[in-house]
């Protein structure tokens, strides 16, 4: 039997903890997850891309628990009513190789991805921030704001869409949060102005050139989500080239990342070796710096984590995923004869033998 969490368990989660909790611990599982690095078996995501979308698999393992993510990007489907993003995870004993935990994750990484660009932000960003343009206003962006605004005390969003609708939307949602002053733009550049921090979270599966060099002021932190497969980029390259540039995993970033635009020599730091404190995450208040966020296995691990700690319940929803049998070795009995009529046999035989 295999513990399922679906979107009804999720939504009742949310209403007893506040979405920005909910952030903040799943960032504070993510950090203890990159600070064990070297404990996890990792490997770039395994794409299948076609001309309208991709889809990903995404696995990891620390050794004890394995798990991974099933993950679609596919920008038109909401132009047939279904969303850009689906998702769905496992997690799973190593020792037996058996499954534990089934979950949905479309939901869960929204906030997993919000909760990562704020850890990183809180290492990267100026102490000082208290504005941030949010461009792109799509799915991802209201658990982009509050996390910053709850969680690292953005005060001022600015935000743009060239889809009006979205920012629409963006702006009802987060009327919950009269203390966040919210500033429509009529572009990108004016979004930026004046940012402390911009946050890119586009979806068009394009080499876009939503940030320019021109655009960035001394000290920006940019924290860079939409870029996330190849051929897709939100930033011009010359911002990475006066910037410093930290990525979640290099081997994936240099295929999917803003990074594939750069050389293969073009320098780079990990997050985990800044969570660490190996190296800084910023040099000096005048720094432009980049977190080239593409959303990594090991996230997904903590939020499998966080939903098997705090989503489960005694009345959790079970699944029949893995049979259970009297005799492990005769699966062909499962096969060809009810359950009940096995336990029943069972029974008599052990009657007999008595």
């Amino acid at each position: 039997m295999v513990t399922f969490i679906g979107t009804q368990e999720m939504q009742t989660h949310l209403k007893k903890v506040s979405v920005e909790d909910a952030i903040a611990r799943l960032a504070d599982m993510i950090k203890e997850d990159y600070l064990r690095w070297s404990q996890f078996d990792k490997c770039a995501r395994v794409a299948s891309h076609s001309d309208v979308g991709v889809i990903e698999l995404m696995p990891i393992s620390d050794g004890k628990q394995y798990s991974f993510k099933y993950v679609n990007g596919h920008p038109k489907n909401t132009q047939e009513g279904l969303l850009t993003v689906t998702a769905f995870g496992l997690l799973a004993d190593v020792d037996t190789g058996y499954p534990k935990l089934l979950s949905e994750l479309t939901l869960t990484t929204a906030i997993r991805t919000a909760a990562t660009s704020v850890l990183a932000a809180k290492y990267m960003a100026r102490p000082v921030s208290c504005s941030m343009a949010l461009i792109g206003n799509g799915a991802q962006s209201e658990f982009q704001a509050i996390a910053f605004h709850c969680i690292l005390g953005i005060q001022e969003l600015r935000v743009y869409d060239v889809d009006p609708a979205a920012t629409d939307k963006l702006i009802n949602n987060l009327r919950a949060y009269p203390n966040l002053r919210i500033i429509r733009a009529a572009s990108t550049a004016e979004a930026v102005k004046g940012a402390d921090i911009i946050t890119t979270v586009t979806a068009d599966k394009t080499n876009a050139l939503i940030l320019l060099p021109e655009m960035i002021s001394e000290g920006t932190h940019i924290n860079a989500v939409g870029g996330d497969c190849p051929g897709k980029t939100e930033l011009h390259g010359d911002i990475l080239k006066n910037a410093n540039v930290v990525v979640e995993y290099e081997p994936q970033s240099r295929i999917e990342g803003e990074l594939q635009q750069m050389p293969a020599d073009f320098a780079v730091t990990e997050l985990w070796q800044i969570l660490e404190g190996q190296i800084a995450g910023r040099h000096n208040e005048k720094q432009v710096t980049v977190f080239d966020s593409v959303g990594f296995a090991l996230e997904d691990f903590s939020a499998m984590r966080y939903l098997e700690k705090y989503v489960v319940q005694k009345d959790t929803r079970i699944l029949d995923l893995i049979p259970e049998l009297l005799n492990p070795k005769d699966l062909f009995g499962m096969a060809v004869t009810p359950v009940a009529q096995q336990r029943s046999m069972a029974e008599n035989v052990v009657s007999i033998s008595a």
